[in-house]
């Protein structure tokens, strides 16, 4: 059984919508938090996420 984790949002900690295992590769992954709307790029490998830079994704009225 492979081992899944949640992704936390950089900016405000809470978990996305995303889950990754082990054996899971990304590099320059646009990774969206639904909570606080903000966007980031991330690299996950080993179920480590480094944050590339984070990018502000402007609200739409």
């Amino acid at each position: 059984m492979a081992n899944n984790e949640w992704v936390h949002c950089p900016i405000c900690g809470n978990k996305t919508r995303l889950q990754i295992r082990v054996d899971i590769e990304l590099k320059n992954f646009p990774l969206y938090c639904p909570k606080c709307r903000q966007e980031s790029l991330i690299d996950a490998k080993d179920l480590q996420v480094t944050v590339i830079k984070g990018l502000e994704v402007k609200a739409q009225s």
